[in-house]
This record gives structure tokens, sequence and C-alpha cells, in this order.
């Protein structure tokens, strides 16, 4: 079953992100409007550039005015518009994935299909590829257990049989 949903979550390398200056360089204002701002794109896939919009994300519109100018180097504003090139690249990145898959398993269904539906398995198209009914079979073999009780004192003289051999009679 197909689900045709957006990808959930993006995948954020600490260490990558921690490691460039202009993330270290920031404010923890500015660090939190980036991480705010991120997972925006992510979900919205953009932001309204003005301030007032923005800070409408739940930061007091003096922070956003101070620290938009720290993170802008994340994003790109264009016509009005707030994105973030990294989180789009990664989601075609996802999407191209998840194109190359589906086209994969449907060759591979088609060139399973032709297989079993072709006149060489001798079934007509559609039938099941094993017989119906059980397809355990029956062992020549006589089993352990069956054989065990070949021979054996039945009812209760085992028990006595037992009781004389553990007294020592």
């Amino acid at each position: 079953m197909a689900q045709h949903r957006e990808a959930p979550a993006f995948q954020d390398y600490a260490a990558s992100l921690m490691a460039r200056t202009d993330y270290r360089v920031l404010s923890m204002e500015g660090r939190g409007l980036l991480m705010t701002m991120r997972l925006e794109c992510w979900v919205n896939g953009e932001l309204p550039s003005a301030s007032p919009l923005l800070a409408r994300l739940g930061f007091p519109i003096e922070q956003v005015e101070r620290a938009l100018a720290e993170v802008r180097p994340f994003f790109s504003i264009d016509s009005g518009a707030i994105r973030c090139p990294e989180l789009d690249d990664y989601r075609a990145h996802l999407d191209e994935r998840h194109q190359r898959q589906s086209e994969g398993g449907r060759a591979g269904a088609a060139k399973t299909n032709k297989v079993h539906n072709s006149p060489a398995t001798g079934r007509p198209p559609g039938s099941p590829r094993l017989p119906r009914g059980s397809l355990v079979k029956q062992s020549p073999v006589q089993s352990n257990s069956d054989k065990s009780h070949q021979g054996k004192p039945s009812g209760d003289d085992w028990v006595s049989d037992y009781e004389r051999q553990s007294n020592g009679r």
C-alpha cells in the first residue's frame, strides 16, 4: 500500500552543524530562531520574511529582529518568502530516492509477474503457484516415539516393574 505522505523528519548531524563557524558565532537567541525556522521550513516549506509575521512563531518581535540578521546565512529570501536551501535539497533527495525505489518496485513486480504467468510454468495466469492442501508429507520411517512404546508392559504393569527395579529385587 503506497503512502503519499511527506517525509516526517530530516536528518541533521549535530557535529556538522556545530563545526560551522556561522553557527558557533550565533547568540542563544540566534540559535533558537535558527532551529525554529528550520523546523517551520521543513513542515511548511517556507516562512514569511516580514519580522512581525516571523514573531508569531513564538518569539518577541525585538528578538526576531535582532537574531534575523544572524541566521541569514542559513536561509534564502526570495519574493517575500524565507526558504532553507539545505532542507529543500534534502527533500529533493528524498523525493528522488522514493521515485527510484518506486520504479524499481514496479520493474521487479513486472518481471516476477512475467515469469509466474508465462506458459513455461504450465499454469494459467492468476493460478496459485502451490497446490491446495497440506504440503506436509508423511515419512515412511517410523518415529522413535512410536517405536518406544512397542514391547512395553501395558496398563500399570510398568509401575510394578519400576518398583521392583528400584528396590533391587
